[in-house]
């Protein structure tokens, strides 16, 4: 099966304008800025075909071509991520049996995080999309908790059923749960990992769906599939002893150059 990965990059952003041109700084003291970091992630998934980048701005543009990506321009109407990369896939003319969109805040995320995600999808037909999940240990748990508590947008967090059929996303922390937890021991709440795999014909359909009232509220873009009735895969995956945080706010950088520093990421 063909896949396509969207890196959708956006310079006008509300909580953070100009994030994908920040710049982190790796293990090695390397600096590089968060588009590319991401799309170093992308490239180094296997299985996938052609790795794009969708913005509408000409900075993001002209970063991105200084360290080889492929861009492909959209219109600045697009309100979330997965309309960029619905309107990247009809511009490139479809042709792919999944399209990946690695949003570009989230440059730890592993290959194999990506490649389950596909294989999952692969392997449960009745999913439309899907999108892994992270069991938290108690330091990530209390870092949510911490979020929160200070009234910051920090992850998200989802709960699935039995079949691993996503009921919801949130960005408050659920489940509850009132019990303290150490720092590497396992919890009940699972923290989202912003990558979605979609089938073609799902994704071009999402743009042309209403924006319901609990995508409104929580201003997370994948309650709209399931607003609509559409069957959402989560896909636990393993950290194989790395760690994960997507960089939400400016008071993220230094988490997330520490995290590499640690695990050595240059």
């Amino acid at each position: 099966m063909s896949v396509l990965i969207v890196i959708p990059a956006r310079y006008a952003s509300t909580r953070y304008p100009a994030k994908p041109l920040v710049h982190l700084r790796g293990a090695d003291g390397t600096s590089k800025t968060l588009i590319q970091r991401s799309w170093e992630a992308a490239m180094a998934v296997s299985g996938v075909d052609r790795v794009v980048v969708a913005t509408d701005d000409e900075r993001i543009e002209a970063e991105a071509n200084s360290f080889g990506a492929e861009v492909v321009m959209t219109s600045d109407h697009c309100a979330n991520g997965t309309e960029r990369v619905a309107e990247a896939l009809a511009s490139l003319g479809g042709g792919y049996d999944i399209v990946v969109n690695l949003q570009g805040d989230a440059p730890l995320t592993p290959a194999w995080f990506i490649e389950d995600l596909l294989a999952g999808l692969r392997a449960n037909p009745w999913a439309e999309l899907a999108t892994p999940v992270l069991r938290c240990e108690g330091a990530m748990l209390e870092s949510l908790r911490e979020d929160r508590r200070h009234d910051r947008v920090g992850g998200t967090t989802a709960v699935f059923g039995a079949d691993n059929r996503g009921l919801y996303f949130s960005k408050e922390v659920i489940p509850f749960t009132s019990r303290p937890y150490s720092a590497q021991e396992p919890t009940p709440v699972f923290h989202h990992v912003g990558v979605y795999a979609y089938r073609p014909e799902t994704l071009a359909a999402y743009p042309n769906w209403p924006v319901g009232p609990l995508e409104t509220l929580e201003g997370l873009e994948q309650l709209r599939f399931l607003e609509n009735g559409r069957a959402v895969l989560c896909v636990e995956v393993e950290s194989r002893g790395r760690q994960f945080w997507e960089l939400n706010n400016p008071s993220d950088v230094p988490r997330i150059e520490s995290m590499m520093a640690e695990m050595g990421l240059a």
